[in-house]
């Protein structure tokens, strides 16, 4: 799904198909305001307002449901309505009694860094979401039909992705330490499996997706490093350098290393990663086979902000702007085509001057 453009019809949204390389426009107004934040998970998009509502809208057959608000997350203890004159304020507790606050804005695009939503069931209204909590990591769920947001409680993980995978949810933190949830029952069950990833991380900040590929469960490290543009205000920018995929053995509790993907192609993102076989795209498709890059990574740009405004070290490293440096010397958006093999970076074929895309994948529940 394409970002806004100020040349777009108020009310729709651009689809671009990497299959057939082409841009479908639906009419979904209530993705096409300035003041939502949109994600996507599981063939809907997440919505957010300054309200601090969340819908799920599914963009093929319109249906929508909603989800308890941010305001109703168990870690949300107050909201501040005595500042006149001023942003309302919301304060919130951590698991170690640490005290912060962020204003409705701030609430909506950083209080939580993702929602997952477990595959929907054939009438639309059997699913769990599952969502992080940007500043420590820690989850919580709600089924449909709940008013409020249940943590999963202190494991003393901060998560960094989360993903469902054969009828639980996984989630990881940095280091490759898992915690696996089941949350099908009243009560969840959460275990922990203690394990690292084998390769050294030396680059400024690195990123972990985890995404459900058929039948392996794969964690890929997204290792980044800062630039300086040659024009422009002195600043940093965020650059990829490169992957690492890793794939869960169970029989031995770790991660292993991935060289080669086969068929397989990922496409990575904060708010949402699958994977998909080069073979079935290209079978739906009119596409050669070199169009679809087996074996490969698409990524698009993660940050939430347009400029980084704190120091250099910061540990919230998601507020660069993320840039790459074209074969050509030029500066690029950091998004592009991740080839393991090699390790080169091909530009994506839709290019759009806002680099905040979104990966949408339609699933069974999201056919007419």
């Amino acid at each position: 799904m394409l970002p806004l453009s100020k040349s777009q019809l108020q009310s729709h949204r651009s689809f671009y198909d990497v299959s057939t390389n082409k841009t479908h426009h639906l009419e979904l107004p209530e993705a096409c305001h300035s003041q939502v934040r949109v994600d996507s998970s599981n063939g809907w998009l997440v919505i957010i307002d300054s309200s601090l509502a969340i819908l799920l809208l599914n963009p093929l057959t319109l249906a929508k449901f909603n989800l308890p608000p941010l305001s109703s997350f168990p870690n949300v203890v107050s909201l501040d309505f005595s500042k006149v004159g001023k942003e309302y304020e919301y304060t919130i507790r951590e698991a170690s009694g640490k005290i912060y606050r962020l204003n409705l804005e701030e609430m909506r695009d950083f209080f939580i860094k993702k929602i997952v939503l477990s595959p929907c069931s054939v009438d639309k209204d059997n699913f769990i979401a599952v969502a992080i909590v940007n500043e420590t990591g820690e989850l919580a769920y709600c089924k449909n039909g709940h008013q409020y947001w249940t943590s999963m409680g202190d494991v003393g993980l901060a998560c960094c992705d989360v993903t469902y995978y054969k009828e639980k949810f996984y989630a990881v933190d940095a280091a490759g330490s898992v915690m696996v949830c089941d949350v099908s029952d009243e009560s969840p069950s959460v275990s922990v499996i203690r394990m690292r990833f084998s390769s050294t991380i030396g680059y400024v900040c690195h990123k972990v997706y985890l995404v459900n590929s058929g039948n392996e469960l794969l964690a890929v490290v997204h290792q980044l490093d800062h630039q300086l543009p040659q024009q422009g205000p002195f600043m940093f920018y965020l650059r990829t350098v490169y992957f690492v995929v890793y794939r869960m053995n169970w029989s031995r509790q770790r991660w292993s290393s991935v060289e080669d993907l086969g068929d397989r192609v990922l496409f990575v993102r904060e708010s949402s990663s699958v994977s998909l076989s080069a073979a079935d795209v290209q079978r739906c498709s009119r596409m050669s086979p070199n169009e679809c890059f087996k074996n490969c990574i698409y990524f698009t740009d993660d940050s939430r902000v347009s400029s980084y405004d704190g120091d250099f070290g910061s540990d919230r490293p998601s507020c660069y702007d993320m840039l790459h440096r074209d074969d050509d010397g030029a500066f690029n958006w950091d998004r592009g085509i991740y080839t393991l093999t090699g390790g080169r970076i091909i530009s994506l074929p839709c290019r759009t001057r806002d680099p905040h895309a979104l990966w949408f994948t339609p699933t069974p529940c999201s056919k007419s």
